[in-house]
């Protein structure tokens, strides 16, 4: 069949990637794709992915089957609804169903309304009552825009100071445009984070392996949070039993409530969690694949992708046996200097193929091409990615990998993993 995937990022490339494998897979395209994928699909630009009429037209004349979209504005902007509605099938969840990731308060809401176990947590559309909130609830304290923010309109404030600056930040200053307009106000959750994918149907829910994302810029968890500096799979934190715990307590109640409230989610729903003292808690829902963590889960995926996205929107994946190798995945994220505040643009990217070569995979997130040269093009630039026996293995191959590669001002963490090598040396 002819697939549609709908992005440009390193979550989209590694997409592309998996769904290649297919022997379902006839011709893949990608809008607006990036020099990366280009190797596997062919990148249409000049579609924006928020205009769904377009959308539905390139499908349409390229005859595609099956639309995979993966970012979230589109999501929420209710790309799968206007496939759907052409009769083309399309993994991703409908606009309604989006909202769990659109809306910061709409999801918190819901999880108080179905005890579904999170923070403690007020929602304020005028800053002084947030700003009185925080006086009284005190320090640490957690501070997000309700709306998109492209992963990073959450601030972690460790002082009043930090944290009333930044209900002037998000508030005053619209650091973060529109989405905030309303700011959802936490309590700080102590502990270790996991996030787990999971594909569904709208009624089976079946998680993949659990991974940890690395949100601060700099080693040792400092500065602002990004979009993700690296990942590994599988996160030792994701035991079993709490998987098992998980799966009972959030999981299932989370995909049951969406339905009873007539948004039935179809595709994969992403849970950002707090392994606290008090058992596992839902930090955030995410509408899509996450970004790096799909870089380290699907890599690990033996099952053929197309058929399980295929299951989910048919409604079949209680029957589908979704199996997953026994290794482990690092990826290693390089991004501009600057990032995630200013960074350049336009400098030259050297380096790829020989990592190609060592056997490790380079996912490209922000860069683009000119006669047969590679340069920067985003804050994020790419995602360097080892499958290997154990995580030791696989973080020593994929920071092999980043030596090789060379651009100006590139930036990276020298400690992905860390929290694993630490457990695992225990």
């Amino acid at each position: 069949m002819n697939i549609l995937v709908v992005g440009s990022g390193a979550r989209e490339h590694t997409l592309v990637w998996k769904l290649a494998q297919s022997e379902k897979a006839d011709k893949i395209y990608a809008v607006p794709g990036n020099p990366g994928m280009a190797e596997l699909a062919e990148c249409i630009e000049g579609v924006s992915i928020t205009d769904n009429a377009a959308l539905v037209k390139l499908a349409q004349e390229k005859n595609v089957e099956l639309a995979v979209v993966g970012p979230e504005v589109p999501l929420t902007n209710g790309a799968v609804d206007a496939f759907n509605a052409a009769g083309i099938k399309a993994f991703g969840p409908v606009q309604a169903a989006a909202e769990i990731e659109g809306s910061k308060s709409f999801s918190k809401n819901l999880m108080k309304k179905y005890n579904i176990p999170t923070a403690k947590y007020e929602v304020f559309t005028e800053a002084e009552a947030a700003k009185s909130y925080i006086r009284a609830e005190g320090a640490p304290i957690v501070i997000k825009a309700d709306g998109l923010a492209a992963g990073k309109g959450v601030i972690v404030a460790m002082t009043l100071d930090e944290a009333l600056g930044a209900i002037d930040e998000i508030m005053g200053d619209k650091a973060f445009g529109s989405a905030g307009s309303r700011v959802v106000v936490e309590e700080f959750m102590a502990g270790e984070e996991v996030s787990v994918l999971c594909f569904t149907d709208g009624k089976t829910i079946l998680p993949m392996v659990p991974s940890q994302d690395h949100k601060r810029v700099f080693d040792n968890d400092q500065g602002p949070n990004t979009g993700g500096m690296g990942a590994y799979a599988p996160a030792p934190v994701g035991t079993p039993e709490l998987l098992a715990q998980v799966q009972k307590e959030i999981l299932e109640p989370t995909i049951k409530a969406m339905e009873a409230e007539g948004r039935l989610y179809k595709g994969c729903l992403y849970a950002g969690l707090m392994v606290t003292e008090q058992g596992p808690k839902v930090v955030e829902f995410n509408a899509r694949f996450g970004d790096p963590e799909t870089q380290v889960v699907l890599p690990l995926l033996e099952s053929d992708l197309v058929e399980v996205m295929l299951a989910c929107i048919d409604g079949r994946l209680a029957e589908t046996e979704v199996k997953w190798s026994k290794g482990a995945a690092v990826c290693i994220v390089m991004a501009a200097g600057g990032y995630p505040k200013s960074y350049n643009k336009g400098d030259e990217i050297t380096g790829l193929a020989d990592v190609a070569a060592d056997g490790s995979m380079v996912f490209h997130a922000g860069t683009s091409a000119k006669d047969g040269k590679i340069y920067t093009n985003g804050g994020r630039v790419l995602g360097v990615v080892s499958k290997a026996d154990g995580i030791k293995e696989a973080v020593d191959k994929a920071y092999a990998g980043v030596a090789k590669i060379s651009f100006k001002d590139a930036h990276f963490r020298h400690d992905i993993a860390h929290w694993a090598l630490e457990r695992l040396a225990k």
